[in-house]
Protein backbone atom coordinates (compact mmCIF):
# COMPACT_ATOMS: atom_id res chain seq x y z
CA UNK A 1 0.00 0.00 0.00
CA UNK A 2 1.49 3.50 -1.33
CA UNK A 3 0.07 5.24 2.15
CA UNK A 4 -0.66 3.35 5.36
CA UNK A 5 -3.60 3.43 7.59
CA UNK A 6 -3.83 5.64 10.29
CA UNK A 7 -4.55 3.79 13.81
CA UNK A 8 -7.99 5.09 14.03
CA UNK A 9 -8.48 4.08 10.05
CA UNK A 10 -7.29 0.32 11.38
CA UNK A 11 -9.66 0.99 13.79
CA UNK A 12 -12.27 1.53 11.42
CA UNK A 13 -11.22 -1.52 9.04
CA UNK A 14 -11.28 -3.64 12.44
CA UNK A 15 -15.35 -3.12 12.95
CA UNK A 16 -16.10 -3.41 9.43
CA UNK A 17 -14.17 -7.05 9.87
CA UNK A 18 -16.40 -7.99 12.42
CA UNK A 19 -19.51 -7.05 10.31
CA UNK A 20 -18.35 -9.41 8.15
CA UNK A 21 -17.14 -12.58 10.24
CA UNK A 22 -20.71 -12.62 11.78
CA UNK A 23 -22.72 -11.94 8.76
CA UNK A 24 -20.92 -14.85 7.03
CA UNK A 25 -22.01 -17.39 9.60
CA UNK A 26 -25.08 -16.45 10.19
CA UNK A 27 -25.44 -16.74 6.61
CA UNK A 28 -24.61 -19.87 6.60
CA UNK A 29 -25.14 -21.30 10.67
CA UNK A 30 -21.98 -22.19 10.59
CA UNK A 31 -18.32 -21.06 10.63
CA UNK A 32 -15.92 -20.22 13.56
CA UNK A 33 -16.59 -16.82 15.01
CA UNK A 34 -15.21 -16.48 18.38
CA UNK A 35 -11.35 -16.77 17.25
CA UNK A 36 -11.74 -15.08 14.19
CA UNK A 37 -13.59 -11.75 16.23
CA UNK A 38 -9.92 -12.07 18.67
CA UNK A 39 -7.74 -12.31 15.66
CA UNK A 40 -9.20 -9.35 13.85
CA UNK A 41 -6.80 -6.47 15.15
CA UNK A 42 -4.24 -8.75 13.99
CA UNK A 43 -4.88 -9.66 10.02
CA UNK A 44 -5.57 -5.74 10.19
CA UNK A 45 -2.78 -4.25 11.24
CA UNK A 46 -0.91 -7.22 9.40
CA UNK A 47 -2.84 -6.51 6.15
CA UNK A 48 -3.07 -2.74 6.14
CA UNK A 49 0.08 -1.81 8.05
CA UNK A 50 3.04 -4.35 8.13
CA UNK A 51 2.64 -6.92 5.17
CA UNK A 52 4.94 -5.81 2.03
CA UNK A 53 2.81 -8.10 -0.73
CA UNK A 54 2.43 -7.18 -4.62
CA UNK A 55 -0.98 -7.66 -6.13
CA UNK A 56 -2.11 -9.74 -8.45
CA UNK A 57 -1.14 -12.55 -6.21
CA UNK A 58 1.26 -15.05 -7.08
CA UNK A 59 1.67 -18.16 -5.57
CA UNK A 60 5.81 -18.34 -5.91
CA UNK A 61 5.80 -14.98 -3.13
CA UNK A 62 9.45 -14.08 -3.84
CA UNK A 63 10.41 -10.68 -2.86
CA UNK A 64 7.27 -10.05 -0.70
CA UNK A 65 6.48 -11.00 3.08
CA UNK A 66 4.16 -13.90 3.24
CA UNK A 67 1.64 -14.94 5.93
CA UNK A 68 0.09 -18.68 6.46
CA UNK A 69 -2.80 -18.93 8.74
CA UNK A 70 -2.51 -22.38 10.97
CA UNK A 71 -5.39 -22.93 12.88
CA UNK A 72 -7.64 -22.82 9.55
CA UNK A 73 -11.06 -22.66 11.12
CA UNK A 74 -10.74 -18.82 11.88
CA UNK A 75 -10.98 -18.41 7.88
CA UNK A 76 -13.98 -15.88 8.23
CA UNK A 77 -11.83 -13.13 9.82
CA UNK A 78 -8.60 -13.86 6.75
CA UNK A 79 -11.20 -14.15 4.25
CA UNK A 80 -12.70 -10.71 4.69
CA UNK A 81 -9.44 -9.64 5.48
CA UNK A 82 -8.39 -10.26 2.07
CA UNK A 83 -11.32 -9.15 0.30
CA UNK A 84 -11.32 -5.74 2.05
CA UNK A 85 -7.22 -5.31 1.12
CA UNK A 86 -7.91 -5.99 -2.79
CA UNK A 87 -7.32 -9.44 -3.21
CA UNK A 88 -10.95 -10.53 -4.23
CA UNK A 89 -13.86 -8.77 -5.05
CA UNK A 90 -15.93 -7.93 -1.70
CA UNK A 91 -18.97 -9.72 -2.49
CA UNK A 92 -17.53 -13.01 -2.84
CA UNK A 93 -18.11 -12.94 1.10
CA UNK A 94 -21.17 -13.60 0.15
CA UNK A 95 -20.83 -17.40 -1.14
CA UNK A 96 -18.62 -18.46 2.75
CA UNK A 97 -19.31 -21.99 3.58
CA UNK A 98 -21.61 -22.71 0.50
CA UNK A 99 -21.49 -25.51 -2.14
CA UNK A 100 -18.77 -24.90 -5.00
CA UNK A 101 -17.47 -21.67 -3.00
CA UNK A 102 -13.59 -20.96 -3.39
CA UNK A 103 -14.19 -19.62 0.98
CA UNK A 104 -14.08 -22.71 2.22
CA UNK A 105 -14.70 -23.69 5.79
CA UNK A 106 -10.64 -23.78 6.34
CA UNK A 107 -8.77 -21.87 3.74
CA UNK A 108 -8.07 -24.19 0.57
CA UNK A 109 -6.14 -23.48 -2.69
CA UNK A 110 -7.56 -25.94 -5.51
CA UNK A 111 -9.73 -22.96 -6.52
CA UNK A 112 -7.32 -20.78 -6.55
CA UNK A 113 -8.22 -18.16 -4.09
CA UNK A 114 -5.72 -15.41 -4.10
CA UNK A 115 -3.78 -14.86 -1.09
CA UNK A 116 -3.74 -18.59 -0.19
CA UNK A 117 -1.04 -20.14 -0.52
CA UNK A 118 -1.65 -23.67 1.34
CA UNK A 119 -4.44 -25.58 2.68
CA UNK A 120 -4.75 -25.28 6.94
CA UNK A 121 -7.07 -26.97 9.60
CA UNK A 122 -4.89 -29.37 10.57
CA UNK A 123 -3.64 -28.01 13.67
CA UNK A 124 0.47 -27.96 14.54
CA UNK A 125 1.46 -28.12 11.11
CA UNK A 126 1.49 -24.09 9.67
CA UNK A 127 4.43 -23.57 11.80
CA UNK A 128 6.32 -26.22 9.49
CA UNK A 129 4.98 -24.96 6.41
CA UNK A 130 6.10 -21.22 7.56
CA UNK A 131 9.67 -22.39 8.19
CA UNK A 132 9.90 -24.22 5.02
CA UNK A 133 9.05 -21.16 3.16
CA UNK A 134 11.25 -19.20 5.43
CA UNK A 135 14.76 -21.15 4.51
CA UNK A 136 13.60 -20.87 0.73
CA UNK A 137 13.64 -17.64 1.14
CA UNK A 138 17.22 -17.15 2.76
CA UNK A 139 18.27 -19.73 0.04
CA UNK A 140 17.24 -17.56 -2.37
CA UNK A 141 18.69 -14.44 -0.42
CA UNK A 142 15.31 -13.13 -0.45
CA UNK A 143 14.96 -9.79 2.30
CA UNK A 144 11.80 -10.60 3.05
CA UNK A 145 10.05 -11.84 6.18
CA UNK A 146 7.49 -15.24 7.01
CA UNK A 147 4.98 -14.59 9.47
CA UNK A 148 2.18 -17.54 10.77
CA UNK A 149 -0.62 -17.50 13.32
CA UNK A 150 -1.35 -20.64 15.48
CA UNK A 151 -3.96 -20.90 18.14
CA UNK A 152 -3.20 -21.28 21.79
CA UNK A 153 -4.74 -24.87 22.11
CA UNK A 154 -2.68 -25.33 19.18
CA UNK A 155 0.07 -25.66 21.55
CA UNK A 156 -0.40 -28.99 22.54
CA UNK A 157 0.16 -30.45 19.12
CA UNK A 158 3.88 -32.13 19.11
CA UNK A 159 4.63 -31.24 15.87
CA UNK A 160 4.29 -27.76 17.11
CA UNK A 161 7.70 -28.35 19.15
CA UNK A 162 9.79 -30.47 16.65
CA UNK A 163 9.43 -27.03 14.47
CA UNK A 164 10.39 -25.02 17.44
CA UNK A 165 13.63 -26.90 17.80
CA UNK A 166 14.42 -26.90 14.16
CA UNK A 167 14.23 -23.61 13.92
CA UNK A 168 16.45 -22.07 16.39
CA UNK A 169 18.86 -24.91 15.49
CA UNK A 170 18.86 -23.64 11.88
CA UNK A 171 18.68 -19.61 13.06
CA UNK A 172 15.58 -18.94 10.89
CA UNK A 173 15.51 -15.62 11.68
CA UNK A 174 13.58 -14.29 8.93
CA UNK A 175 10.00 -16.30 10.79
CA UNK A 176 7.65 -14.38 13.05
CA UNK A 177 5.70 -16.92 14.53
CA UNK A 178 2.41 -15.08 16.62
CA UNK A 179 0.38 -17.41 18.90
CA UNK A 180 -3.47 -16.34 19.65
CA UNK A 181 -3.48 -16.75 23.31
CA UNK A 182 -6.94 -16.55 24.51
CA UNK A 183 -7.23 -18.76 27.05
CA UNK A 184 -10.18 -20.77 25.12
CA UNK A 185 -10.30 -24.07 23.28
CA UNK A 186 -13.00 -26.27 21.92
CA UNK A 187 -13.95 -27.85 24.83
CA UNK A 188 -13.51 -25.07 27.37
CA UNK A 189 -10.70 -23.25 28.64
CA UNK A 190 -7.01 -24.09 28.72
CA UNK A 191 -6.68 -23.90 32.20
CA UNK A 192 -9.18 -27.45 32.45
CA UNK A 193 -8.11 -29.29 28.92
CA UNK A 194 -4.82 -29.19 29.46
CA UNK A 195 -2.87 -25.81 31.04
CA UNK A 196 0.16 -24.74 29.16
CA UNK A 197 1.71 -23.37 32.10
CA UNK A 198 4.39 -20.68 30.97
CA UNK A 199 4.23 -20.62 27.24
CA UNK A 200 6.95 -17.40 27.23
CA UNK A 201 9.53 -19.37 29.48
CA UNK A 202 8.95 -22.58 26.43
CA UNK A 203 9.90 -20.99 23.73
CA UNK A 204 12.46 -18.86 25.47
CA UNK A 205 13.99 -22.53 26.32
CA UNK A 206 13.37 -23.53 22.61
CA UNK A 207 15.83 -20.67 21.66
CA UNK A 208 13.44 -18.67 20.23
CA UNK A 209 13.31 -14.76 20.79
CA UNK A 210 9.93 -13.89 22.50
CA UNK A 211 7.79 -10.72 22.76
CA UNK A 212 4.58 -10.28 24.35
CA UNK A 213 1.33 -8.20 23.65
CA UNK A 214 -0.66 -8.18 26.72
CA UNK A 215 -3.96 -6.81 24.55
CA UNK A 216 -4.07 -8.12 21.37
CA UNK A 217 -7.08 -6.06 20.53
CA UNK A 218 -5.90 -2.80 21.23
CA UNK A 219 -4.64 -1.74 17.93
CA UNK A 220 -2.35 0.83 19.26
CA UNK A 221 -0.20 -1.68 21.20
CA UNK A 222 -0.26 -4.43 18.72
CA UNK A 223 0.80 -2.26 16.01
CA UNK A 224 4.03 -1.02 17.83
CA UNK A 225 4.84 -4.67 18.92
CA UNK A 226 4.72 -6.22 15.38
CA UNK A 227 7.09 -3.35 14.38
CA UNK A 228 9.25 -4.81 17.12
CA UNK A 229 8.98 -8.08 16.41
CA UNK A 230 10.08 -7.18 12.86
CA UNK A 231 13.06 -5.20 14.09
CA UNK A 232 14.38 -8.26 15.80
CA UNK A 233 14.59 -10.55 12.58
CA UNK A 234 17.91 -11.24 10.86
CA UNK A 235 19.46 -11.61 14.38
CA UNK A 236 20.14 -15.49 14.63
CA UNK A 237 16.66 -16.65 16.14
CA UNK A 238 13.34 -16.97 15.08
CA UNK A 239 10.82 -14.27 16.77
CA UNK A 240 7.56 -15.59 18.71
CA UNK A 241 4.69 -13.15 19.45
CA UNK A 242 2.54 -14.38 22.40
CA UNK A 243 -0.99 -12.01 21.78
CA UNK A 244 -3.20 -12.13 24.48
CA UNK A 245 -6.81 -11.37 23.07
CA UNK A 246 -10.84 -12.23 24.36
CA UNK A 247 -12.44 -14.54 22.32
CA UNK A 248 -15.63 -13.02 20.49
CA UNK A 249 -14.01 -9.77 21.17
CA UNK A 250 -16.09 -6.64 20.23
CA UNK A 251 -19.47 -7.88 21.29
CA UNK A 252 -20.18 -8.18 24.61
CA UNK A 253 -22.64 -11.74 24.41
CA UNK A 254 -19.36 -13.56 22.81
CA UNK A 255 -16.56 -12.19 24.47
CA UNK A 256 -14.18 -14.76 26.47
CA UNK A 257 -15.99 -18.00 26.63
CA UNK A 258 -15.46 -21.10 24.65
CA UNK A 259 -19.22 -21.23 23.66
CA UNK A 260 -18.78 -19.19 20.48
CA UNK A 261 -15.46 -21.28 19.36
CA UNK A 262 -18.11 -22.51 16.45
CA UNK A 263 -21.34 -21.44 17.12
CA UNK A 264 -23.48 -19.19 14.22
CA UNK A 265 -25.48 -16.62 16.17
CA UNK A 266 -29.48 -16.61 15.70
CA UNK A 267 -31.19 -13.56 14.10
CA UNK A 268 -31.84 -11.89 17.02
CA UNK A 269 -28.17 -12.62 17.85
CA UNK A 270 -26.96 -11.03 14.89
CA UNK A 271 -28.91 -8.33 15.16
CA UNK A 272 -26.94 -7.57 18.40
CA UNK A 273 -24.09 -8.17 16.89
CA UNK A 274 -24.23 -5.46 14.37
CA UNK A 275 -25.83 -2.86 16.82
CA UNK A 276 -22.49 -2.29 18.66
CA UNK A 277 -20.06 -3.11 14.99
CA UNK A 278 -20.07 0.48 13.19
CA UNK A 279 -20.02 -0.14 9.81
CA UNK A 280 -17.20 1.65 8.24
CA UNK A 281 -16.34 0.48 4.84
CA UNK A 282 -20.22 -0.73 3.29
CA UNK A 283 -21.82 -3.85 3.84
CA UNK A 284 -21.30 -6.86 1.33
Amino acid sequence: MDQKPTINELKKISSQVRRDIVRMVHAVQSGHPGGSLGCTEFFVALYFHLLDYKKPFNMDGQNEDLFFLSNGHISPVWYSVLARSGFFDVKELSTFRKLNSRLQGHPATEEGLEGIRVASGSLGQGLSVALGAAQVKKLNKDPKTVYVLMGDGEQQEGQVWEAAMYAAHNKIDNVIATIDYNGQQIDGPLTEVLDLIDLKAKWEAFGWEVITTANGNDMDQLVANLTKAKSLTGKGKPILHIMTTAMGSGIDFMEGTHEWHGIAPNDEQLARALGQLEETLGDY
